[in-house]
């Protein structure tokens, strides 16, 4: 019955259009392609390096970021139980001792006690509060008083008011939930990202070694032939600065490195350089797998944590209309007290000195200057404004992931053109060193061809490094990634460490 009085609009959820199919940006021709197949939560797993495995194991529990989201998830809840507590009565137990004295000017007098010696008394004697006078004194000596007792309070709520802020608490939990789930979603993505991008500028350190040990022989060889007179200085001086060149490429690329390092150490709460001897061997550059599986779109409401915040969001401010309608009806409440008074602590166990207070109450609004108009008309404006962000929260998904699948196809078909140029400029140096030494190119032609390939090694090795960091952004813009350390139902465990 009550909750058929309850005002305000009910929520429900609102629709989202999905697209027919993921695969429009696709071209077949890609060497990996995403598949419209289920979702694998540890996607990572795709790329097949153990260590970047390992890494994303410890997120969930050593992230900073996840565990502040955790924080205030725990603040929502405690939310939710302060606002759970209006729905019940509230009782409250005092008991107190005072020495009092009366001022026979006071409302005493309304008593008819004089403030002269000529107190009327009862007929034993005492005063009009049962204490006898002492002589020379007026109106009431000072007196003991005890008592003890209970009180009790219970609002009705007839129109609903505590029911949807209830309502609104629970949607404020969830949008909690999807908060701490979007934290560990863009952490897994940034861990990814820095790892490739480790990987990739330790393979750019290793070309850029290779190139300078070519460049190295090319400067003996010029040396040789000078004196042996079948070249000049320019060549040694070419030769040297083509070395100079490499060597200085390599301190940023170790920089990079120690910073990356120092991020993935900062996203598992490591200090500077924690993960320098795990991370500090070279390893090659994560693959991309054959088949990318990355769901159906039918799922992506469901499954990307943003959409499911701003669905909470939009739940959360259509209660709170319901709770600014209640304000505009009368408030019943029930309260209550027993207890006990007396004048000696011997009689406050008597019968005779307990009292009690029972009945209800009734407040209604009449005046309030158009606060409660305002505050309706606040409500409805926030949900209207917490409608819109979903609406556009959902679009931007479809958008990301549009952009995501482009980028991961055309990266890919970039990676293979320059996998080309890479082959034909190391062919095009073995001929040129080889004709050099017959002395029928000058060593300019082999400088630039040198140039060349280094240029191409590492285009490739970059781009090789967006593709999978493309992969990574696609998964992210998927919502994968949470349902194995954030599950739809937390464990019992959690949820009763939660509620504590």
């Amino acid at each position: 019955m009550l909750a058929g009085c309850t005002v305000g609009p009910d929520f429900q959820r609102p629709p989202v259009a999905a697209p027919n199919d993921f695969t429009r940006a696709s071209h077949a021709q890609a060497p990996s392609q995403p598949v419209e197949a289920t979702l694998a939560p540890e996607w990572w797993a795709l790329l097949g390096d153990p260590d970047l495995v390992a890494l994303e194991s410890r997120l969930a529990t050593d992230n900073l970021d996840v565990q502040a989201a955790s924080a205030r998830l725990l603040e929502s809840r405690a939310g939710l139980r302060i606002a759970g507590a209006d729905q019940y009565p509230t009782i409250g137990g005092a008991a107190s001792y005072n020495r009092e004295q009366a001022s026979p000017t006071g409302i005493l007098s309304l008593l008819g006690v004089a403030p002269a010696g000529a107190q009327p008394e009862t007929a034993n004697g005492d005063s009009a509060f049962g204490v006898s006078s002492l002589p020379g004194t007026s109106g009431s000596p000072p007196y003991n008083l005890w008592q003890y007792g209970f009180d009790a309070s219970w609002e009705l709520d007839l129109w609903g008011h505590a029911r949807r802020g209830v309502e609104a608490a629970n949607a404020a939990v969830q949008a909690s939930v999807e908060d701490r789930r979007a934290v560990l979603l863009s952490a897994q993505a940034e861990l990814a990202r820095d790892y490739i991008e480790l990987r990739a500028t330790q393979t750019l350190l290793d070309i850029t070694n290779k190139n300078l040990a070519v460049a190295r022989d090319s400067l003996k060889l010029t040396r040789l032939r000078l004196t042996e007179g079948v070249t000049t200085n320019l060549d040694v001086a070419n030769a040297s600065a083509q070395v100079a060149s490499i060597e200085a490429r390599l301190p940023p690329l170790q920089t990079r490195c120690d910073t990356l390092i120092n991020a993935l150490s900062f996203l598992l709460g490591e200090e500077p350089g924690a993960l320098g001897k795990t991370l500090a061997d070279a390893r090659d550059i994560p693959s991309l797998p054959v088949h990318a599986p990355i769901g159906f779109p039918s799922e992506l409401a469901r499954r990307r944590p943003d959409i499911r915040r701003a669905e909470a969001q939009l739940h959360a401010a259509t209660a709170e209309i319901g709770v600014a309608k209640a304000d505009f009806y009368p408030q019943i409440t029930l309260t209550g007290s027993l207890g006990a008074q007396s004048l000696q602590l011997s009689s406050l166990g008597d019968w005779a000195s307990h009292q009690f207070v029972l009945g209800p109450s009734i407040s209604l609004p009449i005046f309030e200057g158009g606060r409660l108009k305002g505050t309706l008309q606040l409500r409805k404006a926030q949900q209207q404004e917490a409608a819109i962000v979903f609406h556009r929260t959902v679009l931007q998904a479809w958008h990301e992931v549009d952009d995501a699948l482009s980028a991961y196809d055309a990266e890919q078909r970039r990676r293979d053109e320059l996998k080309e140029v890479v082959q034909q400029d190391q062919i095009a140096l073995g001929v040129a060193q080889q004709r050099y030494r017959e002395g029928a190119i000058d060593f300019l032609n082999e400088l630039t061809v040198q140039r060349d390939l280094l240029n191409a090694e590492s285009d490739l090795a970059e781009s090789r490094a967006i593709a999978s960091i493309n992969l990574v952004s696609l998964y992210k813009a998927l919502g994968g990634g949470w349902e194995t350390a954030f599950p739809e139902t937390p464990p019992a465990a959690e949820h009763a460490k939660s509620v504590q």
